[in-house]
């Protein structure tokens, strides 16, 4: 992990939404729409996306566009 990164795939969708609500359209914009389901208090970033059919490639790139926004 990069220590730079202020995201990482294995915080909780709820406060990384919380803490950067900017990061929001990224996530919807790779098809991870958890942000406003109850799960999201409980589910890791990485958690969420494999739900949803993400490759540990995609969630990558999804992590990294999210910290150039937060």
């Amino acid at each position: 992990m990069e220590k730079n990164k202020k995201i990482t795939k294995g915080m909780l969708i709820e406060d990384v939404v919380s803490k950067y609500p900017e990061v929001t359209p990224i996530f919807f914009a790779y098809g991870l729409h958890c942000v406003g389901c109850h799960v999201s208090s409980a589910e890791t970033i990485e958690e969420g996306a494999k739900g949803h059919g993400m490759g540990d490639g995609e969630i990558n790139m999804m992590i990294n566009d999210a910290n150039k926004l937060a």
